[in-house]
Formats: structure tokens, sequence, C-alpha cells
């Protein structure tokens, strides 16, 4: 078969796919709600719309992707045609998280295949509705060989660890990432890492405040604080700290009630250990709203925590629960003092109407992603690449981008035969001034 006819292969793959997706929509869509009570709202705009729209852009593009780019070449070389071919890396795991079970599921699965690997994927077992769901789609469009799903739990997964792959592609936690990345080396395996971190949002006196307040609370509670991408936690200029407050309490009002426990809109946590985990962050903290919690139906209220110890639990590691907390800093240098405490994060996130204090920000911290003004929103951006840095993970995707993450750039040169300068040949006897000269030149 050759590059043509695979890839005429790949993308009828992917358009049975995208068939098979619109088809089970309402299906999937329930799957979430059956695992943690996920919102049809955000079932559509996190789950089901982005994996969609992926799946139509590399339909669209992949013949583009994958043809080989023609490269100015180097005169050295003369004369010469040179190029850049897309090579799959061959047999790629990939392992996805429960928080977006379906999307983080197949969107590495569709630019993986797409770039022409064998493909298997574990899905997140606390997420078996929609891991099962998952499963029977995949099986109904691919080959075992081209796309297999291989559900289970800590042990499927180290199992699947200990082989050699070609490729690991992990979203989830740092903690796990650092056992991933373990593994992979035994073999040499590249990794990409998507994990995730402490991701601060600032707010600074010039801000727009109510607006902000909207727009953090929506990115905060999404998904009820189970987003590797959520505010982890606002640094707010004192002189604005109390009027930001009270604009947060409005919209947790605004967006989920009086009660949120009755809303529809505010998904529910995972399972059992890990609400029992964001409750006991809770323990001694000054609450301003929220705090309540109910274990039958795995609730915890969107909550607002007052000016915690950086060296208290909620402030450790990324919360991944409906809990924000609250600092507050006076100025610039208090604000870098306060995030040198933390690791880069996955994603970084300022209110200002101030040009200079954003560049700043922009220019003196380091972080995954982000977005001024707006907090997760660069997710939707399928030109923006997707990724951490340093403890927020390696790698990115999205797009071009994830094709290009799951092949290899091989570089090739194509000789010509028509004219063979000698200079390079021994002996080289008074070659080496010419040499300088021409490299000079270059």
């Amino acid at each position: 078969m050759n590059l043509a006819s695979e890839i005429h292969h790949r993308k009828k793959k992917l358009i049975r796919l995208l068939h098979e997706l619109e088809m089970q929509e309402d299906a999937i869509l329930s799957a979430l709600y059956a695992d943690f009570k996920k919102p049809v709202f955000e079932g559509l705009i996190t789950e089901t719309a982005l994996v969609k729209s992926e799946l139509k852009y590399t339909i669209r593009n992949i013949n583009k992707w994958a043809k080989p780019k023609r490269i100015w070449p180097s005169l050295v070389n003369f004369p010469s045609s040179d190029f850049i071919y897309q090579e799959p890396y061959g047999k790629v795991l990939i392992i996805s998280p429960w928080n977006y079970p379906f999307h983080l599921a197949l969107m590495p699965v569709i630019a993986a295949f797409a770039a022409g690997n064998q493909v298997i994927l574990k899905p997140s077992e606390l997420a078996p509705h929609t891991s099962n769901l998952i499963a029977k789609i995949i099986a109904s469009v691919f080959e075992k060989t081209e796309v297999d799903v291989i559900e289970g739990g800590l042990k499927v997964s180290q199992e699947l660890l200990a082989k050699r792959w070609d490729y690991i592609f992990f979203t989830g936690s740092v903690a796990v990432g650092k056992k991933i990345a373990q593994a992979a080396v035994q073999h040499l395996t590249p990794v990409t890492l998507e994990l995730g971190g402490k991701s601060p949002c600032v707010v600074d006196e010039t801000a727009n405040l109510q607006l902000a307040a909207k727009r953090i609370v929506w990115g905060k509670f999404l998904n009820a604080g189970q987003t590797c991408v959520a505010p982890d936690f606002l640094l707010v200029h004192t002189s604005v700290k109390s009027q930001l407050i009270k604009y947060l309490v409005d919209e947790i009002v605004n967006a989920y009630g009086e009660n949120p426990e009755l809303s529809t809109d505010l998904a529910r946590i995972i399972n059992h250990d890990n609400w029992l985990r964001i409750k006991q962050l809770l323990k001694e903290q000054q609450i301003v709203i929220g705090g309540f919690s109910d274990e039958s139906s795995l609730y915890i209220a969107p909550t607002i925590v007052d000016e915690p110890s950086l060296e208290s639990d909620i402030m450790k590691a990324e919360i991944f629960g409906p809990l924000l907390p609250i600092l507050s800093y006076n100025g610039e240098n208090e604000l870098e003092e306060i995030l040198d405490h933390f690791e880069k994060p996955l994603a970084f996130y300022v209110f200002s109407t101030t040009r200079s204090f954003i560049a700043n920000c922009l220019f003196k911290y380091s972080f995954g992603g982000g977005c001024v003004n707006d907090v997760a929103i660069h997710l939707a951006n399928k030109k923006l690449p997707f990724g951490g840095v340093g403890h927020s993970g390696s790698g990115a995707y999205h797009g071009k981008h994830s094709f290009d993450t799951f092949s290899h750039r091989k570089s090739v040169v194509k000789k010509a035969n028509w004219l063979d300068i000698p200079i390079r040949y021994a002996p080289y006897n008074d070659k080496i001034r010419w040499v300088k000269k021409l490299l000079d030149w270059l």
C-alpha cells in the first residue's frame, strides 16, 4: 500500500468514526451523566463537540499533513532536493483520565491513528459507563490491529507499561506521570505527559471585577472543578479583594442557586476517595461561601476559602475539585514571591487592563498556556498547542500539533547524479583553504 492509498484508508476510517459519534451522541452524554452527573450542556461543549470538531479538522487536513514537505536545500549539498517525511512511530499506548473521559480519550486516539500508528487505548476505570461505550464505538469502526481498547484498573495499566511501546501518551496527575516516565525510560520510549498543577489566576486592581468573577466562577466550577486547567487559586490585589469576593459569591448564586446541591448544572465528584480527599482540604480553613457536602451523592458545594496558609494541604497540591482559595498581594514583588513557591503550572490567568502588568506576567512566569481576562478558553483554538512545561507536563497537542506529536519527522536529502563536486573527497591536499572560504561565505 502506497502513501496515497494509506491516507485514503485512514480518512475513510475517521469519517466512519465521525458518523458513529454523531449516532451515539445521546448515549455518550448519558454515560457521562451516569459516571458523575455531568450536565448535558457541559458534556456537549467540553466532550462531544470538541471531539467532533477535532475529527472534522483532521479529516479535512490529513492529506496536507501527511504529505512530504519540501525544504529549501543547503548549498553544501548542491544539487539536491530536501524533504521532511511524517512517519508513524509504530505502536502507541494512550492512557486517558476520568475527568473528561470521552474528550481526553478520543482526541489523542484520532491523531495517533491519523498519523498511521497502531493504537492501544487504556481509558479510566473510574468512569466505567463512558469507558465501556468508548470500547464499543472503537470496536465498531476499527480493526483490533488499528485501534483497540483495553479496559481495567491499576493492574492492567502496570501490565501495559511493562511492555515495549514506540510512543506513550498519558494524561493525568503529576504523581502518576512520574511513574509513566520511569516505565518509558526503560525502553527509551518517547512520551507526552499532559499533567496539571496549581494554575494561578491573578486579578489586579484595574481588572473588570464583575466580569472577571463571572468568568472565574464558570471556569473554576465547570465539571465541579475537576478540570486540569481550572483556576486552582486566586491571587487578588488587596485593594479589590473584598469587592471581588462579593462578585464571586453573587456569581455562584446566579449560576447554581442558593442551594447548589439542587442544581442540575453542577457535576459530582468522581468517586468516594476523591470526595473524601477534597473534603479534608477544608479542615481548619476560613470559608466564605459553600463548604457543604453530602457523602451519599458525592456532592461538594462550590466553595471559596479565604487566605489559606501556603503550607496548608489545600495549597500543597492541585485541588481538582470545587474549592477556590483566595490569597491577596500588595505589589508585584509580593506576587512573585508567592508564585515562586509553586512549580510551573499547566495554565496561568491574569485579569487586568494594564498592558505593562499583563506583559510582565506573560514574560516573567513560565506556564503551559493561559488567558488574559478569561480562563480555560485557550483550549478551544485547535491552532494553539496545548501542553505543560516542567512539572505540568511535556509535549503538546491539538489540531496539527496532535498529528506532529504522533509522527516522527524523518529528514531525507535526494542528491542528484548529474554533478558531483570533488572538494569533499580525499586526498585533501590544499583543499582546506577553499573549504574555509566556502564555509565563511555560507
